[in-house]
């Protein structure tokens, strides 16, 4: 089951580390999936569902703004504008999609899968 504070709190830190520290974003997964997996107090089980679960969520919102951003900010005014680099756009931001939530919620989980068994577990 999901503890509400915790995806939350993981969701919250997942955006601010896509958007303000792109470079360091591999890391700053991993510390995410840790902290989320430990504020559950759940288990290794229950902290890789919370982290896995807040990464998607943080994957689902920061590429809805990076498909919003790419098709009106570029594929309109550029080379390919109208339907046409509408629909390229949207093929590859679901494709972009995709692979960001497999890969956030792998890194995520696994150390928040850490982070849950080294938590005092709540009953």
């Amino acid at each position: 089951m999901a503890k509400t504070g915790a995806v939350l709190t993981g969701f919250i830190l997942t955006i601010f580390v896509k958007l303000f520290f792109a470079p360091y974003e591999f890391v700053g997964l991993l510390i995410i999936g840790f902290i989320t997996g430990y504020i559950a107090h759940s288990g290794a089980l229950g902290g890789l569902w919370n982290a896995a679960l807040a990464g998607a969520l943080g994957t689902i919102l920061s590429a809805i703004l990076f498909v919003l951003v790419a098709t009106f900010g570029g594929s309109l005014a550029g080379p390919f504008g109208g339907l046409t680099g509408f629909t390229i756009s949207g093929i590859t931001g679901l494709i972009t999609v995709i692979e960001s939530l497999i890969y956030y919620a792998i890194v995520m989980g696994i150390t928040g899968a850490i982070g849950g068994a080294l938590a005092p577990k709540e009953e």
